[in-house]
């Protein structure tokens, strides 16, 4: 992302306008494994964790939505679980040439200056692990438990607006599903409809008009 490009994507976040509702993904089944790097090469399988919980949140840097989770929400949220042991995982499923895409060094520059230090960020270029998940929004998130299970799948909060004057009294279903979880029982909201911007998935026709080379 250029410096240009960046400053756009963050002054687009400060505008407060209503994010696109979309379809529910249904948990309930066997979480899909996967096999890849994070954004500094190092190997990430979700079978190495097993035995903890873990929280996937699908994002993207030029999502507006992402931009005002991410002006100190969202980086408390992942310190509380971290802090639980609860392993946090950022996907970016954007494909190159679309927007949101970032290279391993503007991953790292963004991660430093938004102060969010997830287990890791996964860039899923070619869009695998998202579609394995359904994921159709940023945020979109899943939380998986010791055994492999989905037990949570959809928003974040119910604050689809995102409005920050909210952000504290939201219902957040994630740190909802961890609270069950913890205390042996059932999550009590186990599916809620993601909002956000839709995943830029890979595009043909973008590659084919400005002739993207692989990563």
């Amino acid at each position: 992302m250029t410096h240009l490009a960046s400053t756009l994507a963050l002054a687009v976040s400060a505008i407060l306008v209503p994010c696109t509702v979309l379809a529910q993904v249904s948990p309930g089944a066997d979480a899909p494994n996967f096999t890849t790097q994070d954004h500094h090469g190092t190997e990430i399988s979700l079978a190495h964790f097993k035995g903890k919980h873990v929280v996937l949140e699908w994002s993207s840097p030029a999502c507006a939505c992402v931009g005002r989770h991410y002006d100190g929400y969202l980086q408390a949220v992942q310190n509380e679980m971290k802090e639980k042991d609860v392993v946090w995982l950022v996907i970016n499923s954007t494909a190159k040439g679309r927007a949101g895409y970032m290279g391993k060094e503007e991953v790292t520059r963004w991660l430093r200056q938004r102060k969010s230090t997830p287990t890791a960020y996964i860039r899923d270029i070619d869009g695998a692990i998202g579609k394995a998940y359904g994921a159709k929004s940023t945020p979109h998130m899943f939380v998986i438990n010791p055994e492999g299970k989905v037990i949570y799948a959809g928003a974040l909060d119910d604050n689809p607006q995102g409005d920050p004057a909210l952000f504290k009294t939201a219902k957040n279903y994630v740190r909802l599903a961890m609270n069950d979880a913890a205390a042996g029982k059932p999550v009590s909201i186990p599916a809620t409809a993601p909002y956000g911007c839709a995943v830029k998935y890979h595009d043909p026709k973008v590659v084919e008009a400005v002739g993207i080379q692989p990563d």
